[in-house]
């Protein structure tokens, strides 16, 4: 088993679906793959996986979610875990969202939806490098 994980974070289950098999099929059983339907689901998937001493090396995070958006939860990330890299996944978030999230959580990427699987494993490619 991996002690490295990615973890993915929208309010869609299809969403989150497609994420977790694209990056199953191009990486394999290199990493855990884990999904959060929102927020408050996404602290505790962290929390759970720091406990058992797996490090999150990536989230990507929708922007327009129900409660809390992306932007500020990728900033309380950044300030609590500045060592894992971000990616904002979006197809409404303004240019000053993104900006701020550039600016206050390190955001690697921007991904636009509808994205496709090469733009998603391109990115995280190089991030892992």
């Amino acid at each position: 088993m991996s002690n490295a994980a990615i973890l993915c974070v929208d309010d869609e289950v299809m969403i989150l679906e497609s994420l977790k098999e694209q990056l199953q099929r191009r990486f394999g059983d290199r990493y855990l793959y884990e999904v959060a339907e929102g927020v408050n689901e996404a602290w505790e998937v962290i929390e759970e996986l720091y406990d058992h001493g797996i490090r999150i090396l990536i989230i990507v995070s929708d922007w327009l979610m129900p409660g809390v958006k992306g932007d500020e939860f990728l900033i309380a990330v950044h300030q609590q875990y500045p060592e894992t890299i971000t990616v904002m996944l979006t197809g409404q978030a303004d240019e000053t969202a993104v900006d701020r999230v550039r600016k206050q959580a390190n955001l690697y990427a921007c991904l636009r939806k509808p994205w496709t699987e090469e733009e998603l494993v391109q990115i995280i490619m190089d991030a892992l490098r």
